[in-house]
């Protein structure tokens, strides 16, 4: 089955190209949630009108992002946590933390575009990327530092 794409998608393509996708992906999954149309003459050329306009948005979007990268490249943010043994952290650091922190800065960024592999659990400086666009990321210089836990008395 051949479905023009109306949004990118991961390992599969961009917004606006024709694809080959199996039969069942395509009715069952791309085409009830909207990522897709049937590659038919008429849709075609509603999706060429698409491309213009998704054009000069992507445009918009990336000269947005790029004046939001010298800003938060320049961003440092801090976690204070409790520490255990070798600076271990009791909790983490994960990527909403960091995108709640950035919007209490007066950044509004979406938690899945901190590209974080696996949350933060040790102590020390750490950058993360943020990825604003396509073709733009941003690097956050993110401090934890450790909050020291009082032992407990011993009987």
């Amino acid at each position: 089955m051949e479905v023009i794409l109306k949004e990118d998608i991961n390992n599969l393509g961009q917004r606006g190209d024709v694809v080959k996708v199996a039969d069942g992906y395509g009715r069952n999954y791309l085409l009830p949630q909207k990522l897709a149309l049937q590659a038919t003459a008429a849709n075609k050329s509603v999706i060429e009108q698409m491309k213009a306009s998704a054009v000069r948005k992507s445009a918009k979007e990336k000269s947005e992002a790029e004046a939001l990268v010298g800003q938060l490249n320049n961003l440092a943010l801090v976690f204070v946590r409790k520490v255990g043994e070798n600076e271990h952290l009791f909790g983490s650091v994960t990527s909403a933390d960091i995108a709640q922190q950035l919007e209490a800065k007066g950044f509004t960024i979406d938690r899945r575009k901190v590209q974080l592999d696996e949350p933060l659990k040790q102590v020390g400086e750490f950058h993360i990327p943020v990825k604003l666009h396509r073709e733009v990321t941003a690097h956050v210089a993110v401090t934890v530092k450790g909050e020291e836990v009082e032992a407990a008395p011993a009987e």
